[in-house]
């Protein structure tokens, strides 16, 4: 047997993590971003968190994913509140907008 072989399979994990931590960074960083965007109020009228709460879980969240601490279920989490927020609470901040 190879070790050539094996050292391949390591090669495209290690890429396929890679695409997978800058995805979510992207994620992450979009939603961020996006909470920034918003007023305070808009927050309150469409019954949400408020807007420093969401930012700050989703700052904390793009912190974690920069630097390359070892709490993977806690960056999993900031990842599902990320993405709660996209599905969430950005629609119905946006439905506001559109009034």
């Amino acid at each position: 047997m190879s070790g050539g072989f094996v050292g391949a399979i390591s090669d495209v994990e290690l890429w396929i993590n890679v695409g997978i931590a800058f995805a979510l960074l992207v994620i992450k960083i979009f939603a961020f971003v996006s909470s920034l965007l918003y007023s305070g109020e808009s927050y309150v009228a469409a019954d949400k968190l408020n807007k420093a709460t969401w930012t700050a879980i989703l700052g904390v969240g793009v912190l974690l994913q920069v630097v390359p601490i070892n709490l993977s279920i806690i960056n999993l989490a900031m990842t599902v509140a990320a993405l709660v927020y996209l599905a969430d609470v950005r629609p119905a901040l946006a439905g506001l907008r559109r009034r």
